[in-house]
């Protein structure tokens, strides 16, 4: 690995894909800090330090602070990723557009088209939502907009569904011409600029002797022990060997080599947090405009017991672990393809048996990923209550998603020191590519 950091500097081309990205992620962040025309900013900002615990925390927390400013980045990259999902569920459920992402590129453009189709949708429903709710002050006597009425709204959804976009195409050309998956630096950025003044929290605490020697030990244990396993469990697969026949084809042998079909062992990433904290928020944010007896006695009682909060939190985890897997994953199409590619597993007959012990392995790795995400993300909530009380300002989910993007951008930045080095030899030696293999 630092053989690897010591030759970044060396290639220019990736020194200016690292530039590009680094300054389309300023660009971004330049535009957290625009306000939308005609709301008070100051406004909003007191509201919500009082809205704490409902979903306009976690898509506060998705857009960096761009929410809670009204800025013109205020829907974050969220609605693009919503409707990715919802296409991911539509392609499984259609036989049509399950057909046209099996034709290769062309039809994967397609679906990514009509993704954004669905982005605009919406940003147009959440940026409507988002003025009305400004409008009525989030259900208070505070005025945020200066100059109500149609105009205001309307403005307002353009605005915010036209930042969204541009958020889609900062995202797009940092995954295009920077380093690793742009929508994923753009999410995990986001997170990032709220950890400067947690370390001033924490430190405010250590100055003032609020915090004890035992609870800044166990604070830094428990922060490298989760890093750790996050790193751990993000790089571990599950490898079920493959084996392909020996073909004769002339005087020539193909095949006959043994393989692997790798398993991730966390396949569905941090969909389930994200998918449990909005439903989570929910109830608590249809308080804040509709006062429904049966829900409000509900959410009364599950916020106060932090037990029972943390443990219908981690059943949500679990099943959308699973829910999402089972859409992304299908044992059938896997052991088709085998078929089709002539691969088959040892002592296992192709076809439906292959599917079944697929599906029964994924089984099993599915629910070690889910234990384990459920883990990662309800710990920090248990260390803040008796009798631990350490005040843990950085996430569960936050972490997950940070250490998760920083492993795929340093394999990313890995691989493509590895192609320049291969390239380099080839150079080097004077051969070309097709005369190596003999064509």
């Amino acid at each position: 690995m630092s053989t690897s950091i010591g030759a970044i500097p060396k290639i220019p081309e990736l020194n200016r894909r690292l530039l590009f990205a680094a300054m389309m992620l300023v660009v971004y962040r330049l535009g957290v800090f625009i306000p939308t025309p005609g709301i008070d900013t100051d406004a909003v900002i007191s509201i919500f330090d009082q809205q704490s615990g409902t979903i306009f925390d976690l898509l506060n927390l998705f857009s960096g602070g761009a929410l809670e400013r009204a800025s013109i980045f205020a829907l974050g990259i969220m609605p693009y990723i919503t409707s990715s999902i919802i296409m991911s569920l539509l392609v499984k459920a259609f036989p049509t557009l399950e057909a046209m992402q099996k034709e290769g590129e062309a039809g994967r453009r397609k679906i990514n088209q009509y993704s954004r189709y669905g982005t605009i949708l919406i940003c147009l429903l959440q940026g409507f939502m988002i003025a009305a709710t400004m409008e009525a002050g989030f259900g208070s006597d505070v005025v945020m907009v200066r100059n109500p009425g149609w105009a205001f709204r309307i403005t307002t959804v353009i605005t915010l569904t036209a930042g969204t976009m541009f958020v889609m195409w900062i995202g797009e050309q940092i995954t295009e011409r920077g380093i690793g998956n742009g929508i994923s630096l753009i999410i995990a950025a986001s997170i990032l600029v709220g950890m400067p003044g947690a370390i001033w929290d924490f430190a405010r605490l250590v100055r003032t002797g609020e915090m004890m020697v035992f609870g800044i030990v166990l604070l830094i244990g428990f922060l490298v022990l989760v890093v750790g396993a996050i790193v751990y469990v993000e790089r571990s697969y599950r490898k079920i060997p493959v084996q392909y026949p020996r073909r004769v084809v002339g005087r020539k042998v193909y095949g006959g080599q043994a393989s692997f079909l790798p398993l991730k062992v966390n396949t569905a990433g941090v969909i389930p947090p994200i998918f449990a904290s909005s439903l989570m928020f929910f109830p608590a944010t249809i308080l804040a405009y509709v006062n429904i007896p049966f829900l409000r006695d509900f959410t009364d009682l599950l916020l106060r017991d932090s037990f029972l909060y943390n443990s219908v939190y981690a059943v949500l985890i679990i099943f959308f672990a699973y829910f999402y897997t089972a859409i992304i994953y299908n044992p059938d199409d896997l052991a088709d393809n085998l078929r089709k590619n002539g691969g088959f597993i040892p002592g296992i007959r192709p076809g439906r048996k292959t599917a079944e012990y697929i599906e029964k392995i994924l089984g099993r790795i599915t629910f070690i990923g889910a234990m384990y995400v459920a883990a990662v993300c309800v710990l920090p909530s248990i260390l803040q209550e008796r009798p631990f009380n350490v005040p843990f300002f950085f996430g569960g989910t936050s972490l997950l998603i940070v250490v998760g993007v920083t492993l795929d951008t340093v394999q990313q930045i890995e691989s493509f020191l590895i192609t320049h080095s291969y390239e380099g030899f080839i150079k080097k030696k004077g051969m070309k590519g097709p005369r190596r293999f003999g064509m």
